[in-house]
């Protein structure tokens, strides 16, 4: 069963998040991503690949049996280094680029068995996100100018015991005890039923959302790259061919001090401080889950076209925009602009409407 995290989804954090990157790569669209919803699920159609945990952005989606923080401290301890959907996970691309650059690092080089992928009946969208997975992870190898390697080999890996299917695979464990296997039937029910679970909110979800955290894959990232020696120089690369994180601009004298961006970021990867006289950016934390954009109304924040690989290493908050702090002629309250108003954002919004109600221009 593949399970979602409501509260860690980034579409729980804003109804304008127009991220679906689950929804794309799912190879029997048994997730469905309505007008500002949550990802729906079909139990019955879930193949449970894990593309879709794969490439969240903060792990919302994440398979039962398969827990892949687990899995890279075991692989970590085997002496193989191969990768295969006969051996030890349910699909390749049920790893994210972070997990992949991480075990190249610490296991001097990984490589991913696709021998069985041309044949797979779920190769449609997962054998080309195993592909750009594997391109994304050695593009920046090489620019952190590490030697280790990402192999492609048609291994096609069999174990001794035949496995009949990959479900069983990813269930074997419940046999262990009786409420694994209660929890299974469950489970079984809940597949049988062909119709999409929707998700909603609850305490517990809230209670998420608000405290913001990175997700393991990067602490995981982080922890590997300590152990890199540093590059000869810093090279800067293309922000585009980067999935997980990125550097931001900002147009400043767009920005309305709306403090949107930094509310909403699921990692704190934007702040400000106690009077919301600045935001600060820290590239390391970005997860580039494209949710502060998504709110932006003026669209003041930007994409940067490029990426210091500097920011692995030696990672630094930059400024992106200061404002100064006025008490509004109104309301008397204090606010953040980066203009002479003499209202706050609020007060100003009240007033042009007063004056569109009467007509005065």
């Amino acid at each position: 069963m593949i399970n979602l995290s409501a509260g860690a989804c980034v579409r729980s954090l804003s109804v304008d998040s127009e991220c679906n990157k689950c929804e794309l790569v799912c190879p029997t669209n048994a997730i469905v991503i309505g007008d500002n919803t949550l990802p729906s699920i079909n139990f019955s159609t879930c193949v449970t690949c894990g593309a879709c945990g794969g490439v969240c952005p903060n792990e919302a989606l994440a398979l039962e049996e398969f827990n892949t923080t687990n899995f890279f401290f075991d692989f970590l301890e085997e002496e193989s280094d191969l990768l295969s959907c006969r051996k030890n996970v349910p699909c390749i691309s049920a790893l994210s680029v972070e997990h992949i650059i991480s075990l190249a690092i610490l296991k001097k080089g990984i490589t991913f068995d696709m021998g069985y992928c041309d044949g797979c009946d779920i190769a449609s969208t997962c054998k080309p996100q195993i592909l750009k997975n594997h391109e994304e992870a050695t593009y920046l190898l090489e620019a952190m100018e590490s030697d280790v390697s990402i192999k492609l080999e048609d291994v096609s890996y069999e174990s001794e015991t035949k496995e009949s299917g990959r479900r069983e695979f990813l269930s074997a464990v419940n046999l262990q005890s009786i409420a694994k296997v209660k929890k299974g039937f469950e489970d079984e029910v809940q597949k049988a039923n062909d119709e999409l679970v929707e998700h909603s909110l609850s305490k517990t979800d809230i209670a998420l959302i608000r405290k913001k955290s990175i997700p393991n894959k990067r602490k995981i990232l982080f922890t590997a790259i300590k152990r890199v020696e540093k590059p000869s120089q810093f090279h800067v690369i293309d922000g585009s061919e980067l999935s997980f994180t990125s550097t931001k601009l900002m147009k400043e004298d767009a920005c309305t001090a709306c403090q949107m961006c930094y509310r909403v970021c699921p990692t704190g990867a934007l702040t400000s401080d106690m009077k919301n006289s600045k935001i600060d950016f820290d590239p390391f934390m970005c997860i580039k889950c494209h949710v502060c954009h998504d709110v932006c109304a003026p669209d003041a924040i930007t994409l940067s076209s490029s990426y210091n690989v500097k920011e692995f290493f030696e990672p630094t908050v930059q400024n992106l925009v200061s404002f100064s702090v006025q008490r509004c002629d109104e309301c008397n309250a204090y606010f953040s602009t980066n203009s002479g108003d003499k209202l706050c954002y609020r007060c100003k919004i009240e007033e042009e409407e007063a004056k569109e109600l009467w007509g005065i221009e």
